[in-house]
């Protein structure tokens, strides 16, 4: 019978190992498909096993162990020649109770990430790749969160492992100059698994924190073994601030509640907490600051600020605009222009606002936003109009609703 204490070890193991585990047996078989499974067979046994004989001293040396002598009567049975995997594999043969620590040390997870998140690759079989590889999470759990469906889900991961194994994508990470570059597309990729939980692209759902949670994971991971990148910091502090508010972001119908309204006494200051810590360790004089460490600064000036009247409204500004160096987005375009609009007066902001193009839904919601802040209720109607015609999510659509209600009562006043 699994009582609390082994079904907490279990669900605690998977978190911590799942990614170690599979990273260990990607690097001794050079089989993807072998070492997804291998790892679930393990930790299946372990869901029968731990109950009946208790915890091992070491989970991961034993979930481990079992994943390799299960590739091992794989690779056996296929009649593969692996020799490095043979030899590991009569070493552990049948000991499940080994106490050494794996041989996935930590730059095999850094590799796993770097390989998961390769430029080769399109970006969606990037994201599908990591959450299954480095998360664990199933086929049909990852077709959810985006919108997919399973089966193409499954191409795409099916598609991946194959391009990484036929173009001989090097199990790695990169070194020298590629570093830098290779690295900014891996923290591209856990920023938008991150987004997809605290900002849903499409769907009814305010908030999805099981992809936000993983990709908190992921990016604590990628810091703790990469501690000199101040960016790999940095997204984590922006990570751990964004969500330290996720639970005064909805309200009670279901709609958004914008940043300035949310009750500051449900943000988690845990997660505040954790986010100065690594915004803290990517403070380092003489190093350049980063994009994703200047969208940190500008989180924690929210964090820090004990209501929205106490925001240094002009710093975010001016972290906004030094941001724009980094990226000719329009949705970092907006934002500029909403901080203007918000430290320099409506006006200011609505004349940024004209300069930028696209962005859906945001830049005719960030207009109708200051028109109503300056008074201009008949025009900041027509903008949420505008802004509701292209919404995707159904918070945001309640929200908008309610803001158009608001002014419309305002223009009729």
């Amino acid at each position: 019978m699994t009582t609390p204490a082994t079904q907490e070890a279990l669900v605690r193991a998977f978190a911590d190992e799942w990614g170690r585990v599979v990273a260990a047996l990607v690097r001794t078989t050079g089989d993807w498909s072998i070492a997804e499974d291998a790892a679930q067979d393990a930790f299946a046994k372990a869901a029968t096993t731990w109950p009946r004989d208790g915890v091992p001293r070491n989970p991961g040396a034993w979930l481990t162990t079992v994943a390799r002598n299960r590739a091992l009567d794989v690779l056996r049975r296929g009649g593969v020649e692996r020799s490095v995997i043979a030899a590991e594999g009569v070493r552990l043969e049948g000991r499940e109770d080994v106490d050494v620590e794996p041989d996935d040390v930590p730059d095999d997870r850094l590799r796993l990430i770097f390989t998961c998140c390769h430029p080769a690759l399109a970006l969606e079989a990037r994201v599908a790749l990591t959450l299954r590889t480095l998360c664990g999470l199933t086929v049909d759990e990852i077709a959810q969160a985006f919108g997919w469906s399973e089966a193409a889900t499954a191409k795409r991961l099916v598609r991946a492992r194959q391009k990484i194994q036929r173009a001989g994508i090097p199990y790695r990470v990169p070194s020298g100059a590629a570093l830098g570059e290779r690295l900014g597309g891996v923290l591209a990729v856990l920023y938008l698994l991150f987004t997809e939980g605290y900002a849903p692209s499409g769907g009814d759902a305010v908030v999805r924190p099981e992809l936000s949670s993983e990709a908190i994971r992921l990016a604590a991971v990628l810091a703790d073994l990469m501690p000199d990148e101040l960016e790999a910091l940095g997204l984590l502090a922006l990570m751990r601030f964004q969500d330290s508010r996720r639970a005064a972001r909805t309200a009670p119908d279901g709609s958004l509640v914008p940043l300035d309204e949310q009750d500051r006494s449900l943000w988690s200051r845990e997660s505040i907490a954790a986010g100065e810590a690594a915004l803290l360790a990517a403070d380092r004089p003489g190093r350049p600051i980063g994009y994703y460490v200047l969208q940190a600064r500008i989180a924690a000036q929210h964090a820090r600020s004990l209501d929205t009247g106490s925001v240094d409204r002009a710093a975010i500004a001016r972290a906004y605009g030094l941001l724009r160096a980094f990226s000719g987005s329009p949705q970092l375009a907006i934002a500029h222009a909403v901080a203007v609009g918000l430290a320099d007066g409506s006006e200011a902001g609505l004349a940024l606002l004209d300069e930028v193009s696209g962005g859906g839904a945001t830049l005719p919601a960030a207009r109708a936003d200051l028109l109503r802040r300056a008074g201009r209720d008949e025009e900041a109607a027509t903008a949420y109009r505008a802004a509701l015609e292209t919404v995707r999510t159904e918070p945001e659509r309640r929200f908008l609703a309610r803001r158009l209600v608001e002014v419309t009562a305002g223009a009729a006043g």
